[in-house]
């Protein structure tokens, strides 16, 4: 579901927050970012500080790392880090909300539907064929799996959230119930993706393959480094530092086989096979800087707001103006 709490439980983690990462000492270039554990920006922030690109564009560079999604929310509301890793739906209701949060996309990085080999599924026909056991990442709002529920409808007249029998959960409890058998296919984000693919599962679907049919285009960024406008234009040589630290290490990521080697333990990879696949996967989503993704966000929006509607983007359907990054001229 979208991050949501009543306000009495709010501001008690607010509270809490504040305490362990108090904001008020915290110097001008100074970029806090809070992100998950486990989540692959920590690769990015990895190449970032073994390289030292942070005291290269002058950032005293903190790295709050925090358990789930909703914690990395806190620490933006609670003004304990200044930036966090989300997606424009969760910007665009809170700016409804009036905050002043706003996105820059960094990556087109999307999930695919795997299928296990011995399933008999070999296209989203047979998918969509009935009695099939699909497992779902996250919920039933989850972003990916509401283009793909719009793609079967537009394309092929059906629902899959109908046509199939549904699991929902987390990323690696689906993985390895599709490599026991006990689930069909699966729909799960783009480095599990990947792991599943070293392991012998096949792809049916991949969400970017959905995209033209919806008219959203050929690629759309799903997620971005989220912060309060407030904070950008008070610290605009911060946010630049930190977004050119970030693109330079997109890039080596990018050119340098090497650096997967140096940060193969970090992605979990257990074999050569795994390690290639996020490799390849990582490197497919870097978006092309000439190429504007704004136009591609509003039109996935409305398809979203359609088919998800007040339960994913809150109470209107249009997103919220600056929910995108809009530099001062």
């Amino acid at each position: 579901m979208p991050f949501s709490l009543r306000p009495a439980v709010l501001a008690a983690l607010i509270c809490a927050f504040q305490a362990c990462f108090p904001g008020a000492s915290v110097a001008a270039d100074a970029v806090r970012v809070a992100v998950l554990k486990f989540g692959t920006v920590n690769w990015e922030l990895d190449v970032v500080r073994h390289h030292g690109l942070d005291r290269r564009h002058g950032l005293d560079l903190e790295i709050i790392p925090l358990t789930n999604k909703d914690a990395t929310a806190i620490a933006l509301l609670s003004d304990a880090a200044d930036v966090i890793v989300t997606d424009w739906i969760w910007v665009s209701r809170q700016r409804r909300a009036g905050k002043d949060f706003t996105l820059i996309p960094y990556s087109n990085a999307a999930g695919s539907i795997m299928a296990h080999p011995e399933s008999g599924i070999e296209t989203v026909d047979d998918l969509l064929a009935g009695d099939r056991r699909l497992g779902v990442v996250g919920s039933s709002i989850d972003k990916s799996w509401l283009l793909v529920r719009a793609y079967g409808l537009r394309t092929a007249g059906r629902d899959p959230a109908e046509a199939a029998e549904l699991s929902f959960g987390a990323p690696p409890l689906l993985n390895q119930m599709l490599l026991r058998g006990d689930l069909d296919a699966v729909l799960t984000f783009w480095n599990f993706t990947a792991r599943l693919r070293a392991q012998g599962m096949h792809e049916i679907l991949p969400v970017t393959d959905v995209l033209p049919s919806l008219g959203v285009g050929e690629t759309l960024p799903l997620i971005g480094y989220v912060f309060s406008e407030a904070w950008a234009r008070a610290n605009p040589e911060s946010l630049a530092g930190f977004l050119a630290a970030t693109h330079e290490a997109r890039q080596i990521l990018a050119a340098d086989d090497e650096e997967w080697e140096r940060i193969r333990k970090r992605t979990g990879a257990r074999s050569d096979a795994m390690l290639h696949a996020l490799r390849d996967a990582f490197r497919a989503g870097i978006p092309d800087p000439d190429n504007d993704s704004r136009d591609a966000i509003h039109r996935a929006f409305a398809v979203l707001a359609e088919i998800g509607g007040r339960a994913l983007v809150g109470e209107d359907s249009d997103m919220a103006d600056g929910t995108l990054w809009q530099s001062a001229p």
